[in-house]
């Protein structure tokens, strides 16, 4: 996790994010979102290989979570496959930035 000069928060997950990291990442973003409160959140997803639906949920959820708290949340830089998974399941488009093509 870094924090950019503008106090965007960057997480930045790697490899397969599975069941094992559901409950880290969850009350990673949690934390972030209700006591940190930055401006932006933005998850980085470029070294994810895979998502599972458990931490897909987590993603989809926290973004109006977000919202009430006056974080803007930003999924940046998912793959192709992973960017399918969590637009079907509900991230809204504005917020989903795949890697470029």
């Amino acid at each position: 996790m870094r924090t950019r000069d503008d106090g965007t928060i960057v997480l930045q997950p790697h490899g397969e994010v599975g069941l094992d990291a559901a409950v880290e990442l969850r009350q990673t973003l949690v934390h972030l979102v209700r006591r940190v409160r930055p401006c932006r959140l933005v998850v980085d997803l470029a070294e994810v290989t895979s998502l599972d639906d458990i931490n897909a949920g987590t993603l989809v959820a926290i973004v109006p979570v977000a919202d009430e708290h006056g974080v803007a949340v930003f999924l940046d830089n998912s793959p192709a496959g992973v960017a399918d998974l969590l637009c079907a399941c509900g991230v809204p488009q504005q917020r989903l930035r795949p890697l470029p093509a």
